[in-house]
C-alpha cells in the first residue's frame, strides 16, 4: 500500500514536472497563439524603452529634454554604491546567487502564502522586474487567448518574465541588469530612470546619491505615489527608514548609523523638469518645430523615422550657456526697471491707445476673440449666445506673472487675465558670433511659461531706423563714399497716386546744415535717408537688404528708407553680421550636430554661407555703424566708456517707430552681433511719449548689461579690440575732416540751406 503512494506521488511529480515543462515550452513559443508573444532575440540584445532626447549648450551643459517619458539612461559606474546596496537589500537580497529565478524565494513565498496565509511579498528577482518594465510583460498587447481564463492571466505573466529573466542573465551581466532596472523604472513625478529621478528629487547625479537619499528613491518602487516625499512625506519616511532597516539587516550599515539615519528627516530639492523651467525655454520651444522636421525627413537603419520624444537624441546647440545666462540676467535686470516706467507713465490708463494718444475702446473684448478660449466657446454655445460673455467673466483660480511677486494665485476671469497680461511689455534678444553665424544666446521674451509667444524669430515688427543700416549700404555700394553730404531739410517725394511724402525728422525740426551721411545715420537724421531713398530707389535698396539677410518681403516703398515692412530680431542680426565678417553672409546658425543616443553621429550641420557684399563695402559699413559711438549726438554716445575703452571699436544703430510700439538696437563688436526688440504684444500697447519709448532707452539698455557681462567673464575669448580692417589699402578717404567737397566726385552737387533742390 505504501509503495502503491509512493508510486503514485511519483507519477504525479513526474507528470507535473513533465506537465509544467511543456506549459513553459508552450509558453515561450506561443503554442497556438495562446499565450502571447515574447521578445525575441534581437530585442532581447537591443530592448526598447523611450529615453528623452537631450539639448546640449556648446559648451556641454544640459539645457533641456523633450520627452513623453523623462529618462536618460545611465551606466553602472554612474550610481552610487550607496543606490546600489539599498536596491539588493531591498528588492533582491540574493541578486548575485540567482540565475534570473530564486527558487528558494518562491519556496518561500509558496510556503508562507499558501500554508501559513502571510504575506510574503512578491518573490520577483530584480531580473524578473527589469523584464516587466522593459518588455511589459503585463500589458494587453502582449496577452494570449488563454490570459482571459481566470486565475491562468497570472501564471502566464509569471512563467514570460521567468523565461525573460533567464534569458536576460544569459545576455547581460549582473551590473547591466540593475542598471537596466534602475534605468527603466518610474519614480513618480514625470521621472523615469534613476537619473531623471536624482535630479527630480535632489537635484543630484546618481553617483553623488548619499545613503538616505538613495533609500527614499528605492522606496519609491513600492508605489511611487503613495510613497512620494513630495506628496506623501509621511509615508515616504516610513518607507525610507524600512530600506535603512534591510540595509542594516543584511550589514551594509552598523546599527549606529542606521539609528542616526533614521532620525534624518527627508531633505529634497525638488524641481519637475518641464520646458516651462531651466536655461533658454523659448530657444528650446522655438527649435523644436525643426527638430521634429528632422527626424520626418531622416530614417533609422531599420526604415522608420526618429522619434524625437523617445529616441534618446542628443541634439548639440550653437548656445554657450554662459552667454545664455546672462542675455537672461539682462533681460530681466532691465524689463522688470522698464515695466515699473511704463506704468508710471501709464498711471490708471491703459496702455492700448491710438494715434491720437486716445485710449481704444472695446481693445480687450476684440482681442479675446482670437484666443483659443474664446473659439472653444463658440463652438460650445454658438456664436450669438450670451453664454460665452457669461463664461468669459467667470472668475476662477490661476497663477498669473508679476515681476514683483512672482506667480501670484488669485481669481480672475479670462477677460481679467487678458486684461493683466496685455499691460506687459515684451522682448526679444539674439546675439551671434558673426564669424560663424553661431547664435550664442536666445531670449524670447519676458517669461516663457506665462508668455509663450517668441519675438526673436517668430515674430515680426517694423524696425525703424535700424533699417537704414541697408540704405546706406546701398549707398556705399552705389559709390556714395560715408564723407558725402546732404542737406538736413525737408525731403518731398512724389509717389503716383498717393500723396506727396514728406518725412519728418524725430524731433520734428530740420537744423538745415550739411552733414555727412555716416554724421546723419549716428544721429538718425530722417531726412537724409529719405534724401539718400530717393537717389537710389526703393528696389536697389530692397536688393540689397535681401543679398544682406533679410528675407521677409520688403515693401518698395519710399517709406521703407525709415524701416515701415516688419522683419524678425534674427534676420536683422544675420544680416548686421554680414558687415562683422567682411562682406560674406552666413544665415543664423544654433544647431551643431545631432547623434543617438549612443553617440553616434547621425548630422553635422554646416552653415549656409553666400558672398553679398566686397570686403571695403562692408568694412565702410562698420565705419558708418561706429558713428553712433563717436559722432556728435550720435544714438549710442549715451553707452558707458567703460564698453568702449581699450580701443574697442562697437557699432550700433537705434530705431523707434513713429508712435513707438517698437523700440531696437543693434549692437556690433569684432566677436559678437546682437539685436534687441522690446514693445508690446500689440502695435496699440506703447508708451505714451515718444522719448520714453524711442529704442536707446528701450532696448539700448539690454544689449549694454548683456556686454558688460561678457566682456566680464575673461572665460568666453570674447576680448575688446578694433574690427578687421581690409588688407588693401581702402580706395577713398574715410576721415571726412581731411575730405575736401570739391576735389570729389560729387562736387557738382550745390545745396540751397533753405529750400530743395528736387
Amino acid at each position: 500500500m505504501t509503495q502503491k503512494i509512493i508510486r503514485v506521488i511519483w507519477i504525479a511529480f513526474a507528470a507535473g514536472l513533465i506537465g509544467f515543462v511543456l506549459f513553459v515550452w508552450a509558453v515561450s513559443g506561443n503554442f497556438l497563439g495562446l499565450f502571447g508573444e515574447l521578445p525575441d532575440f534581437q530585442e532581447l540584445e537591443n530592448p526598447q524603452s523611450e529615453v528623452a532626447s537631450e539639448l546640449y549648450s556648446s559648451d556641454g551643459m544640459l539645457m533641456g529634454s523633450y520627452f513623453r517619458e523623462n529618462r536618460s539612461p545611465v551606466s553602472y559606474y554612474e550610481l552610487s554604491p550607496n543606490l546600489v546596496n539599498a536596491l539588493i537589500a531591498t528588492e533582491d537580497v540574493r541578486f548575485e546567487k540567482h540565475s534570473g529565478i530564486d527558487l528558494q524565494s518562491m519556496g518561500r513565498v509558496l510556503f508562507k502564502s499558501l500554508i501559513l496565509r502571510q504575506s510574503a511579498g512578491g518573490g520577483s528577482t530584480l531580473s524578473q522586474q527589469t523584464a516587466k518594465n522593459l518588455f511589459k510583460t503585463r500589458n494587453l498587447e502582449s496577452q494570449g487567448i488563454l490570459s482571459r481564463v481566470p486565475g491562468l492571466r497570472m501564471l502566464i505573466i509569471k512563467t514570460k518574465e521567468w523565461i525573460v529573466a533567464a534569458k536576460l542573465e544569459k545576455s547581460y551581466t549582473k551590473d547591466e541588469i540593475l542598471t537596466l532596472y534602475l534605468n527603466t523604472s518610474e519614480y513618480g513625478s514625470n521621472a523615469y530612470g534613476i537619473k531623471t529621478a536624482s535630479k527630480t528629487f535632489f537635484n543630484k547625479e546618481p553617483a553623488d546619491l548619499n545613503v538616505q537619499e538613495s533609500a527614499v528613491l528605492v522606496g519609491l518602487f513600492k508605489a511611487p505615489s503613495y510613497y512620494s516625499p513630495v506628496f506623501n512625506p509621511d509615508n515616504s519616511l516610513r518607507r525610507r527608514n524600512t530600506v535603512l532597516y534591510q540595509m542594516e539587516k543584511y550589514d551594509m550599515l552598523t546599527e549606529s548609523e542606521y539609528d542616526s539615519l533614521t532620525k534624518m528627516p527627508i531633505e529634497l530639492d525638488y524641481k519637475v523638469e518641464n520646458q516651462n523651467q531651466g536655461m533658454a525655454t523659448y530657444f528650446r520651444e522655438v527649435i523644436k518645430s525643426d527638430l521634429i522636421k528632422w527626424t520626418k525627413e531622416n530614417l533609422k537603419p531599420d526604415g522608420t523615422p526618429y522619434d524625437l520624444f523617445g529616441d534618446g537624441l542628443k541634439i548639440y546647440t550653437t548656445i554657450d550657456s554662459r552667454m545664455q545666462r546672462y542675455a537672461e540676467e539682462a533681460v530681466d535686470e532691465h524689463m522688470r526697471e522698464l515695466q515699473k516706467k511704463f506704468e508710471k507713465e501709464m498711471g490708471n490708463r491703459d496702455p492700448w491707445i491710438d494715434n491720437n494718444g486716445q485710449v481704444i475702446s472695446n481693445f480687450i473684448e476684440t482681442q479675446v476673440k482670437r484666443t483659443e478660449a474664446y473659439r472653444n466657446l463658440v463652438k460650445r454655445y454658438g456664436a450669438d449666445s450670451d453664454s460665452i460673455n457669461i463664461k468669459l467673466n467667470e472668475k476662477k483660480r490661476m497663477k498669473v506673472f508679476s515681476w514683483d511677486l512672482g506667480e501670484i494665485d488669485t481669481l480672475l476671469s479670462t477677460m481679467d487675465s487678458m486684461r493683466h497680461y496685455k499691460k506687459f511689455l515684451q522682448t526679444g534678444f539674439v546675439s551671434m558670433d558673426p564669424k560663424s553665424g553661431h547664435i550664442k544666446a536666445w531670449v524670447g521674451g519676458i517669461n516663457y511659461k506665462h508668455f509663450k509667444f517668441d519675438h526673436v524669430r517668430q515674430g515680426k515688427r517694423q524696425p525703424g531706423s535700424t533699417f537704414k543700416a541697408f540704405v546706406y549700404a546701398a549707398a556705399i555700394e552705389n559709390g556714395y563714399s560715408p564723407c558725402y553730404t546732404v542737406v538736413d531739410q525737408p525731403i518731398e517725394i512724389n509717389i503716383p497716386n498717393q500723396p506727396t511724402w514728406t518725412p519728418k525728422n524725430a524731433d520734428g525740426k530740420f537744423s538745415y546744415e550739411n552733414m555727412s551721411i555716416r554724421l546723419a545715420m549716428a544721429q538718425s537724421v530722417n531726412s537724409v535717408s529719405a534724401y539718400m531713398m530717393k537717389k537710389l530707389g526703393p528696389r536697389i535698396v530692397v536688393e540689397t537688404a535681401h543679398r544682406l539677410g533679410i528675407i521677409s518681403d520688403l515693401e518698395e516703398v519710399p517709406a521703407l528708407a525709415l524701416g515701415t515692412s516688419d522683419v524678425s530680431v534674427m534676420e536683422m542680426v544675420g544680416a548686421m553680421g554680414t558687415f562683422v565678417n567682411q562682406g560674406e553672409h552666413i544665415v543664423p546658425f544654433y544647431i551643431d550636430r545631432i547623434e543617438d543616443k549612443n553617440g553616434n553621429l547621425l548630422q553635422q550641420f554646416t552653415p549656409k554661407k553666400k558672398p553679398a557684399m566686397s570686403e571695403e563695402h562692408a568694412y565702410l559699413m562698420l565705419h558708418m555703424l561706429r558713428g553712433g559711438f563717436e559722432e556728435t549726438r550720435g544714438t549710442s554716445q549715451g553707452v558707458p566708456w567703460s564698453l568702449r575703452d581699450e580701443g574697442n571699436e562697437l557699432g550700433g544703430k537705434t530705431g523707434t517707430t513713429q508712435n513707438a510700439s517698437d523700440g531696437w538696437y543693434m549692437g556690433l563688436s569684432k566677436d559678437l552681433v546682437s539685436g534687441v526688440w522690446v514693445g508690446g504684444d500689440d502695435r496699440a500697447i506703447h508708451f505714451r511719449s515718444w522719448t520714453s519709448g524711442q529704442g536707446g532707452q528701450t532696448a539700448r539698455p539690454i544689449w549694454v548689461k548683456y556686454m558688460s557681462k561678457v566682456y566680464a567673464d575673461k572665460s568666453l575669448g570674447i576680448t575688446k579690440g578694433p574690427f578687421p580692417r581690409p588688407e588693401r589699402p581702402l580706395s577713398i578717404e574715410i576721415d571726412c575732416s581731411k575730405y575736401e567737397l570739391e576735389n570729389s566726385r560729387f562736387s557738382d552737387f550745390d545745396y540751397d540751406a533753405k529750400k530743395n533742390d528736387f
